[in-house]
């Protein structure tokens, strides 16, 4: 048993029964497993599980023994405050800092089949690119296949926005303040910045969105950067956080977003800078994405958005910089807001509505560029040509809902490759 392998079990969900109990023998019910997060922090993010009747939010952390938690000193990391669950193989010490806090530890030991550890150990090696390249053939990809894959990504991101709509009360607007938060996160912090968006009352956001100082003071507290603070506008920025805590009775609850492997641009400083600002000068945000027609509407709503000008000459609290330039939103950072926020809402939004606009969308999938990662170019590799985002995000959809969950009975290029 390894770690990797435990987290694997978790994520797939490979036990031989689900009647948990934690370590004291209470009933453990698992709403959500939550998302695998492969970079620095707890290993499952927006978990959710009930324990004696009471549902309960936030992240989950897997060891191998419980004593790995304080092997690792998490109780130490300001990341692991939002931990909800302890999931451990093999149960060995009790945890003071979590019995405190209420955690419950779950030992999975009992309800993972040993031979089951046997096989998914086999399959976790290293296996080709995707089932079928060996006999991939581009000639193979059926008509309109980049179509039918974007329109299945945005019905399941439809379903998503759904479900989150039903958490908050049906506010599209407060569901678009989310979506945009998880966008500017990126890879590295989209979940933490869903998580804190989420936290969030949106209506507080609204009161005070004409109040970029406030603004930004409510996205940096939350996010836990003002408990010292650095210089005069870290300390401004404290005290409207102060204000806007006792004014709005704010819960205690904070983020840790990450530096780790990222460039200083898409440092979370700069994204919340920027994120504060997208609310503060469009007032009318939400009706002015939904009303577009084309591309340049879209253009239009976020092309003049920046960071503070603190962030001028900052990356960071308090380190001046020598590098002084505004911090816009560059043309690459639009794109991805667009394709990975803004389209599947205004999908999920007219879907509501009984509004067709698959064409209009399509379209405008097609005028933007093909995204440049791994995966694109491990597809290009193959052969294929990506001419737009409708491309990029169609394979991109295929790779993780087809090739690595190997449906190659379920998928229409490898019915055409086996075919001939």
């Amino acid at each position: 048993m390894t770690e990797k392998l435990l987290q694997y079990l978790w994520n797939y969900k490979i036990f031989n029964r689900i009647d948990f109990k934690d370590t004291l023998g209470r009933d453990l019910e698992i709403i959500q497993f939550g998302t695998w997060n492969t970079n620095a922090g707890p290993d499952f993010l927006l978990g959710k599980i009930k324990i004696e009747n009471i549902d309960i939010a936030g992240s989950i952390e897997l060891h191998l023994k419980s004593s790995d938690w304080l092997a690792h000193q998490h109780s130490q990391d300001k990341a692991y405050d939002n931990t909800i669950l302890h999931v451990v193989y093999f149960h060995d010490v009790e945890i003071d800092d979590l019995v405190k806090k209420n955690v419950p530890t779950l030992e999975l030991k009992s309800y993972i089949d040993r031979a089951i550890l046997m096989k998914y150990e086999t399959l976790s090696e290293v296996h080709d690119f995707i089932p079928c390249q060996s006999i991939f053939e581009p000639e193979k990809v059926p008509f309109q296949f980049s179509e039918e894959g974007v329109l299945q990504k945005l019905d399941e991101k439809s379903i998503a926005i759904e479900q989150r709509l039903s958490r908050f009360k049906n506010n599209f607007e407060a569901v678009l303040f989310h979506s945009l938060a998880y966008a500017f996160g990126l890879k590295i912090n989209a979940e933490i910045f869903q998580q804190l968006a989420e936290s969030l009352d949106f209506t507080v956001v609204q009161k005070i969105r004409q109040n970029r100082e406030q603004l930004e003071a409510l996205f940096y507290g939350t996010a836990g950067w003002l408990d010292d603070p650095k210089d005069h506008q870290s300390k401004r920025w404290t005290q409207e956080f102060q204000f806007l805590k006792s004014k709005f009775n704010l819960n205690n609850n904070l983020f840790q977003p990450r530096f780790l492997r990222l460039r200083p641009p898409n440092f979370p400083t700069l994204r919340l800078s920027q994120l504060a600002g997208l609310y503060h000068q469009e007032v009318h945000l939400f009706s002015k994405i939904m009303n577009a027609k084309k591309l340049d509407d879209l253009y239009a709503v976020f092309s003049n958005i920046k960071a503070s000008e603190y962030w001028d000459n900052h990356f960071n609290f308090g380190k001046i910089s020598t590098q002084v330039s505004e911090k816009s939103l560059s043309r690459d950072f639009i794109h991805l807001l667009i394709v990975n926020a803004v389209l599947p809402m205004i999908y999920a939004y007219k879907k509501n509505q009984n509004e067709d606009v698959v064409d209009d969308l399509m379209k405008m999938y097609a005028e933007i560029p093909a995204e440049d990662n791994h995966l694109i170019r491990r597809w290009k590799e193959l052969g294929l040509n990506m001419h737009s985002a409708l491309d990029s995000q169609a394979y991109l959809f295929h790779y993780k809902n087809y090739c690595l969950e190997k449906k190659c009975l379920n998928c229409s290029i490898a019915f055409q490759l086996l075919k001939s």
